[in-house]
């Protein structure tokens, strides 16, 4: 299979960091393989095609009180889709590392269920679409509770890696340019308008007006 210039230099520069991640989140299989792989299946299907990040932050926008929150997330993760799945992985296009049948991670792959993903590699587009959201959510949010939102976008990262549909380098872009989608999306999100984040008490101040003019 012939490479990108791209894809090759990630492979050369990020092999022995690949393999070491990849080599250290396995050990979780022989610890408890009937635990850890179907709890990382059920983490990754969060970020498939960024349906469930999608539907949470639309659901976050139609509520006022969460209405700041759901836009920026919305944002972030507009452009962070763009950016990754329509430019990066196309011009990068990475093969996935269970393509490679003499690897390590060939080997890991074959014993956690052999997922397979139809898209390319590089960066992770599960890891970029968690982290579009969640870093808002974090940023904006009560940092007593919004840590959370952090952690479950770590154990997308581990997921991803234990299930071998990518190599660690993979994920690491896919937290570097999530982030920037998520802080992009709160900066831009701040630029709205404030009628916009409160339309629903305007709406009903102008409706009891109506009634006093009457």
């Amino acid at each position: 299979m012939e490479l990108t210039a791209a894809a090759a230099w990630l492979n050369t520069t990020f092999a022995g960091f690949d393999v070491a991640v990849a080599t250290g989140v396995h050990k979780l299989y022989d610890l408890a393989p009937g635990f850890f792989t179907p709890f990382m299946e059920f983490i990754s299907i969060f970020g498939k095609g960024g349906i469930c990040l999608i539907i949470l932050s639309l659901a976050l926008t139609f509520f006022k009180k969460t209405r700041r929150y759901g836009t920026a997330m919305s944002i972030g993760l507009l452009i962070a889709f763009l950016f990754v799945n329509v430019f990066l992985k196309v011009v990068i296009a990475r093969p996935r590392p269970y393509l490679d049948q003499n690897s390590v991670f060939y080997q890991f792959w074959t014993l956690v269920g052999q997922h397979t993903e139809s898209d390319k590699s590089f960066p992770s587009g599960h890891v970029n679409a968690t982290f579009a959201t969640m870093v808002p959510l974090f940023v904006l949010g009560d940092k007593r509770k919004s840590w959370l939102a952090l952690l479950f976008g770590f154990l997308m990262c581990v997921s991803r890696i234990y299930l071998c549909v990518h190599f660690a380098s993979d994920v690491l872009g896919g937290v570097i340019t999530g982030t920037v989608g998520g802080l992009l999306g709160v900066a831009i999100a701040a630029k709205i308008p404030e009628k916009w984040y409160a339309w629903e008490y305007g709406r009903k101040a102008g409706r009891h007006e109506r009634v006093q003019v009457r």
